[in-house]
């Protein structure tokens, strides 16, 4: 009886009756057509035909259509780099960066705060960078976060000029002015891991070296993510380099220098005597010298030392559990030499 009605209650009844039937799938195409396509039109196709194809569009072109959960966000602004900059990012170092302004600045860059007062922090840097000439810019945090390629930069980032090395030459006529006062020196041999890099320049300048030397080979450069693993110490600490370690231990030697290495595994050191840290006494200008965590010091740099340091465990070590981190490490043996400093009342 419906069937019969039809016809009376809709003329075009019969001709949609005899369109072959659709069925959508929950991601608003319909089965039996082709993906991102449009649906074929059924044969004698008229204006409710042309009505379904723009329907369909529609749910196509709509949010609800993609798959993507981030469909729809819009990307962070992009910001254009000074040409040979790099992004220092993090409180301290920045904060550092533009007190010392050791190097070529160009701008500061803080998150942008809605719907309240912005830190008392992010007030003090951008006075700091306004009486550096820096411009200050307010950006959103996702920008920030492009920028320094999801690092933690605790709503600061700043563009700079990298910061290199400094000569030895420098470091030579500095303390030719330091007197009497007994001086303390740390070099690095190939230090390859930016946080190990970071945080034995932290621990150096808070023991009270003077100086610190690294290889220019095989060796990290002063990256920001050294800055930021040194909680800006690299901003006001300088760091040195040599192209050739050996020729510049001996030559240190030969001027009165000691020079003294380190080893984990003082069972692999030959040619050198072995001490413990603990035992050392210091009575001249000195050298320490550490190594990469993996390889230690080389052998060639092994052979210009008088003496070798170790740290000895405080237990019996299961294999494979043999070492210490190098900053670590480090950080035991300058606290073990520099307290000497302090008995002395130097």
């Amino acid at each position: 009886m419906e069937r019969a009605l039809l016809p009376l209650l809709c003329p075009r009844a019969p001709r949609l009756c005899r369109a072959p039937l659709r069925f959508r799938s929950s991601r608003g195409a319909e089965q039996g057509a082709p993906r991102g396509s449009d649906p074929p039109e059924p044969s004698g196709a008229g204006r409710g035909s042309r009505t379904g194809r723009e329907l369909w569009r529609a749910q196509q072109d709509s949010p609800r259509a993609g798959t993507g959960k981030g469909l729809g966000r819009k990307a962070p602004p992009a910001l254009e780099r000074t040409k040979g900059s790099e992004i220092v990012f993090g409180v301290a170092p920045c904060w550092l960066a533009l007190a010392r302004a050791r190097r070529a600045l160009f701008r500061l860059f803080l998150k942008e705060r809605r719907g309240g007062p912005g830190r008392p922090l992010s007030a003090e840097l951008a006075l700091q960078a306004a009486a550096r000439g820096v411009p200050v810019l307010h950006v959103p945090g996702r920008a920030l976060d492009a920028l320094c390629r999801g690092r933690p930069h605790q709503g600061v980032c700043l563009e700079a000029a990298p910061l290199p090395f400094r000569s030895l030459r420098d470091a030579e006529e500095s303390d030719g002015e330091s007197g009497e006062r007994q001086l303390l020196w740390l070099v690095l041999e190939h230090i390859q891991d930016p946080m190990n890099l970071g945080a034995l320049l932290r621990s150096a300048y808070f023991l009270g070296v003077d100086r610190v030397v690294a290889t220019r080979s095989n060796s990290c450069p002063l990256t920001p993510i050294v800055s930021k693993a040194s909680a800006g110490t690299m901003e006001v600490f300088d760091v040195y380099s040599t192209d050739d370690l050996p020729a510049f231990l001996k030559a240190k030697s030969a001027e009165g220098w000691e020079v003294v290495g380190t080893a984990s595994r003082p069972e692999d050191v030959e040619g050198v005597p072995v001490i413990s840290c603990s035992e050392f006494r210091w009575d001249k200008p000195l050298i320490v010298v550490i190594g990469s965590e993996g390889e230690g010091i080389s052998l060639q740099t092994q052979l210009q030392c008088q003496q070798v340091l170790a740290i000895p465990p405080g237990r019996a070590l299961h294999p494979g559990i043999d070492s210490l981190n190098v900053s670590v490490a480090a950080g035991i043996l300058l606290h073990s030499i520099c307290s000497q400093k302090r008995r002395h009342g130097d």
